[in-house]
């Protein structure tokens, strides 16, 4: 099957594979996604491998990885390394990431709950906001996260 040339313009690009034409424009200044040609009035245009590669990177992304994680699996993808599962290493790391968040957010909505707690609508004054005002006054400052751990 000769390859089709591109003929999607930014606006149906993001139709077919439900992604903004905004993050079409970033996942290019990302390198996600080759800058196709343009027509003689400079649109661009996208041919259907185009929207595939970004209905992949969606998919990736709705599984909350990071544009890194996103690379890594179309650099595998494009070198044809499907026989040697490496795949298998982003995905653990990302798997390992989110159970890290997971216990990260119980420990969230334990405190979330524990604040609601202090709150049953009555009397005159919110016992949210005093409970905030109190946390702010004894909690000690959080660590910045080292650099290069934000998962994005």
């Amino acid at each position: 099957m000769p390859a089709q040339s591109p003929h999607h313009c930014i606006g149906d690009a993001a139709r077919l594979s439900g992604v903004s034409a905004a993050n079409i424009r970033y996942y290019e200044r990302e390198g996600l996604l080759a800058q196709g040609p343009r027509t003689a009035s400079s649109y661009r245009l996208y041919g259907d491998a185009d929207v595939h590669r970004l209905r992949f990177v969606r998919l990736c992304r709705a599984m909350d990885m990071s544009l890194d994680e996103v690379r890594v699996l179309l650099a595998l993808d494009a070198h044809g390394a499907h026989s040697h599962h490496a795949a298998c290493a982003t995905l653990d790391e990302h798997l390992s990431h989110v159970r890290t968040r997971l216990r990260e957010l119980r420990v969230l909505e334990r405190a979330l709950r524990d604040l609601r707690g202090r709150c049953d609508g009555t009397g005159r004054e919110c016992h949210v906001i005093e409970a905030l005002h109190e946390r702010a006054d004894t909690e000690p400052v959080p660590a910045p996260l080292p650099v290069g751990r934000r998962h994005v």
